[in-house]
């Protein structure tokens, strides 16, 4: 079934209300992740998030030039007192958005969104950069 223009607003948000949470989830990781192995991604972390709120600051300019009300709901997140447990959870999220920022890149194509698929397509290579980051320092 095709999306429409409403349906597709709709999705943003909660595409919103993930970013919300993943910068979140950085800052918590970023400040409780220990050992020597994790130094360099735990700054890594908090690029991350303000990158996420970058994120959320593009989907809520989108969601206002379609004609919505950006949303500022908070995904639920993750936390865990280990360290490595963190990082994939913070994985997860990252392979998560991927998966989503493709549907969506999908969904504004078939709507004739163009510019807007360009900017979800920035946002997705972030992603990307995010999960490449992680799967580093988990040693994959």
């Amino acid at each position: 079934m095709a999306i429409t223009r409403d349906g597709f607003i709709d999705e943003l948000n909660r595409d919103l209300a993930d970013e919300f949470g993943a910068a979140v989830q950085y800052v918590q990781h970023a400040a409780t992740v220990t050992g020597p192995e994790y130094d360099a991604i735990s700054k890594e972390l908090i690029v991350h998030s303000n990158e996420e709120m970058l994120h959320a600051v593009s989907l809520s300019n989108i969601i206002c030039d379609l004609g919505g009300i950006p949303g500022i709901d908070v995904s639920d997140r993750h936390v865990s007192t280990d360290s490595k447990e963190m990082l994939e959870q913070d994985l997860a999220g990252e392979e998560g958005a991927i998966a989503r920022y493709k549907e969506r890149i999908a969904q504004a194509e078939a709507l004739g969104e163009y510019g807007v698929r360009r900017l979800l397509e920035d946002i997705l290579m972030m992603e990307e950069e995010h999960r490449r980051d992680l799967l580093s320092s988990l040693g994959r």
